[in-house]
């Protein structure tokens, strides 16, 4: 039977998607839900709250992955935490530089179930012998942990409730104590019209703990708004690598299959309009 699935971006607006419910589980952790709609395949759903698509997951993963992997000279090994359904790891897994990417992933639902429905989304990650999976709390693994990482992707659940603490300050402390010297932190910050007050909640936390925090914002069809993104760093600055090099890294370490990524995306994501440029000030 075909259901409505209301992703809402707050309590007055939001996007709809019409689907068939495929699977619905409960684990310790969270609802999962995964639904067949006519427009973006297969959805996955944790809480309530749309995470990724089969059609239109590389408007995200390509580009939370790609602004701050390029303009890393050589990035050799990345931490994912969260990114269960594996999009993340396999555009990290593109770069031939990549030695070892290693995601830590809370629920080993989540795992589960992209692997046994999301193929078009990991495409095979999974398999990759790069790939070193921890299941577990990705706080406690950053604690605890001594490798040191050129890139760390933060791929979570929007900062609402419980989720809030893994954006603040003492996140991002954790976070930045696992990189190595020239790293960076990507992750998600929401919608800056729809989430205008926790977009600039996540900056100004990010810039507590980096030097160099550069926004940026994509417009992904399953969130139904345009997004805001942010690399993180205290040396990098994706914003000073020109479209040109971009290519040129990209060709040089053979990364392919970008349906939305290249040199001149890498320059247009971070011009900002003036509403944007205000709030993110």
């Amino acid at each position: 039977m075909t259901e409505r699935i209301i992703e809402r971006l707050n309590e007055a607006s939001g996007a709809w998607f019409d689907g068939t419910l495929v699977e619905r589980r409960r684990t310790p952790f969270q609802l999962l839900e995964v639904y067949e709609t006519p427009e973006l395949g297969r959805i996955f759903r944790l809480d309530g709250y749309n995470m990724t698509s089969e059609r239109d997951e590389f408007f995200y993963h390509e580009n939370l992955v790609h602004p701050a992997a390029v303009a890393h000279p050589a990035p050799r090994r990345a931490l994912v935490i969260g990114g269960g359904d594996g999009g993340s790891a396999e555009e990290l897994l593109k770069h031939a530089t990549m030695e070892r990417v290693h995601m830590a992933e809370l629920d080993p639902e989540v795992i589960a179930i992209a692997k046994a429905s999301f193929g078009k989304v990991h495409r095979g990650a999974f398999d990759d012998p790069r790939l070193q999976v921890t299941v577990g709390d990705g706080l406690a693994y950053l604690r605890s942990t001594a490798a040191r990482y050129d890139l760390v992707a933060m791929d979570l659940t929007d900062p609402v409730g419980p989720s809030e603490a893994l954006y603040a300050p003492a996140t991002f402390a954790l976070a930045k104590g696992a990189m190595a010297e020239g790293a960076a932190l990507v992750l998600h910050l929401g919608s800056p019209f729809s989430h205008p007050a926790r977009v600039r909640r996540t900056l100004a936390n990010l810039r507590e703990v980096f030097r160099v925090v550069a926004p940026y914002f994509v417009h992904i069809p399953l969130y139904g708004s345009i997004w805001g993104f942010a690399c993180a760093s205290d040396t990098l600055d994706p914003r000073g690598l020109d479209p040109a090099e971009a290519e040129r890294r990209l060709a040089a370490r053979g990364v392919g299959d970008l349906q939305y990524y290249n040199g001149e995306t890498h320059r247009a994501v971070f011009a900002l309009p003036n509403y944007v440029r205000d709030l993110v000030a």
